[in-house]
């Protein structure tokens, strides 16, 4: 781990280090693992960061959690496969996971916000090829997306297996960073003309359209009624 900080950190947080600690309103990071497991849960879609041929690349795929562990979806062709196979220990990467919860607005330009809730991991990734962990990664990576949906759904055969790619990155170097609030206006501008305030935002469901080959009789499942 970089830069571990002499900090003690309390039980069920992650350890601060020079790479998790913001240099920008470092009160709104958080090292509780309840915290950080709570926004990784809520998400589908990670963004993956890691150097390639000296130049910066991140690219938006899925990922499960499974305790202190990541898994990251990927093909055999892949690029960060490729590096990940290529490099002793593993891959560095930088993987972010973000929710936007408002929008801030205030009567000055400079003062417009988000409220957000983030978290950003450091760490190796590597490689899984112990068939058996790949096998629950891929139902965990499923499940992400919606609850359930693995044990209702056709399990990879072996040619499947073969061209997906699973990339594992343990939870160590963690740190999240959330904004909650409304707007923080400097006392001049508060009697300006402007509408200031918070626009929340919240993802949601629509109904769900059965695909035009469904299989006759085949009723929509609680589990994914229920969301």
């Amino acid at each position: 781990m970089q830069g571990t900080r002499n900090e003690t950190p309390r039980q069920g947080a992650y350890t601060p280090t020079d790479r998790t600690v913001p240099t920008r309103s470092a009160e709104r990071a958080s090292y509780d693992k309840d915290v950080v497991h709570a926004i990784l849960d809520e998400g589908r879609l990670c963004h993956l960061g890691f150097v390639r041929d000296g130049a910066p690349v991140v690219l938006p795929t899925l990922y499960a959690r499974v305790g202190e562990r990541l898994y990251v979806h990927g093909s055999t062709g892949s690029r960060p496969l490729r590096a990940a196979n290529t490099t002793d220990p593993g891959l560095a990467v930088c993987l972010t996971v973000t929710h936007v919860d408002g929008l801030v607005l205030a009567r000055s330009a400079f003062h417009h916000s988000m409220n957000y809730r983030s978290v950003v991991v450091h760490g190796t990734a590597r490689p899984v090829t112990d068939p058996e962990e790949k096998r629950a990664a891929l139902d965990a990576l499923v499940d992400q997306v919606v609850p359930g949906r693995s044990a209702d759904s056709r399990p990879a055969n072996a040619k499947e297996l073969a061209a997906t790619a699973v990339l594992a990155v343990d939870l160590a170097e963690v740190s999240a960073k959330i904004r909650t609030g409304g707007v923080k206006d400097e006392p001049e501008d508060l009697a300006l003309p402007h509408w200031a305030g918070v626009v929340p935002l919240q993802q949601g469901y629509l109904t769900p359209l059965p695909d035009a080959e469904l299989a006759p009789g085949t009723e929509l499942p609680d589990y994914i009624a229920s969301l």
